[in-house]
């Protein structure tokens, strides 16, 4: 029975115009993603929420919530507590100011698709509901970008709370999607009070699920899922309490995973290194005619490379 791995059939396609020059990578845009968990009486369980159909990026699939780095993330100091952002800058592998737009884009992505906020009046503290219509007055700003996230910390009086968050992986969408993220994986807990609800236009369902059901389920083929989603899942499934994946944060490997592509005996062969449960193997496609450009992501008139 074939798992639930998201594989669009454009892919061989689009790595094969990749490797003729046909078509250029993009460079991956910033971003942050948070693996929710709430303690309960079988283990942790981790808030997913599916991707809307309609979707132009991994639709139908279940995934953490998270998105980009807006620029506004880093163009000023915010509010924090917790580890500096030169501690956070040499746990991610960035610069300070990137160190800041990072925690900042996955403080503000799961407040604005799970309306959880990680954020408290004092260094000591977090704020315990963010239900009302004031508060979804300044999500909406948020997600609508008239608002900036250090203009809301401003506004609310809060610091954002970076001893929250863990850092636990890293991983970057292949070179031949059109659409790139270098993507931070990050661990939390959901804070007592709050509730998570699905906020997000871009979602149609959200699910608190244990991870091994969740990838029991993937195995299934019932649950689609992205490669990051489910390797992130399988190395939940041993911790007992939220608390536990916390503490084993600061110790995880962050070299970033990027998919690979090859000619291997007349198959196309997709890896991601050091994740071998998500090798493909298909055959390989050869250049065609003006629709198969045009699938390739490129005009049938236009392969010089350039950028998207």
């Amino acid at each position: 029975m074939p798992n639930g791995q998201w594989y669009p059939p454009e892919w061989p396609e689009r790595i094969r115009a990749l490797a003729a020059g046909e078509i250029t990578a993009v460079t991956p845009r910033r971003a942050a993603t948070v693996m929710l968990l709430r303690d309960g009486p079988g283990g942790p369980a981790v808030h997913l929420l599916r991707r809307r159909a309609s979707m132009a990026f991994a639709a139908g699939a279940y995934a953490y919530p998270g998105g980009g780095v807006d620029p506004r993330d880093d163009d000023r100091l915010v509010g924090w507590a917790g580890p500096g952002r030169d501690v956070w800058a040499r746990r991610l592998g960035v610069d300070t100011a990137s160190a800041q737009a990072i925690v900042c884009a996955a403080v503000r992505e799961t407040y604005e698709e799970a309306g959880v906020l990680l954020a408290g009046p004092t260094e000591g503290t977090v704020v315990g509901d963010t239900t009302g219509d004031d508060w979804e007055a300044d999500r909406a700003a948020l997600v609508d970008r008239d608002l900036s996230f250090a203009d809301f910390l401003d506004r609310r009086g809060l610091v954002l709370r970076s001893d929250l968050l863990g850092a636990w992986a890293r991983w970057i969408t292949p070179e031949f999607e059109p659409r790139r993220y270098d993507t931070w994986f990050f661990v939390a807990a959901l804070p007592a009070g709050q509730r998570t609800r699905n906020a997000s236009t871009e979602a149609d369902r959200t699910v608190w699920i244990r991870p091994a059901e969740a990838t029991e389920a993937y195995d299934r083929g019932e649950l689609l899922m992205m490669p990051p989603t489910v390797s992130t899942l399988r190395q939940l499934q041993p911790y007992r309490a939220a608390a536990e994946a916390l503490a084993d944060a600061a110790g995880r490997d962050l070299t970033p995973v990027l998919a690979t592509a090859a000619l291997e005996g007349g198959e196309l062969v997709l890896s991601w290194p050091g994740h071998e449960e998500f090798t493909k193997r298909v055959a390989p496609v050869a250049p065609s005619d003006e629709s198969a450009a045009a699938r390739a992501g490129r005009p049938a008139s236009d392969l010089s490379g350039g950028p998207r």
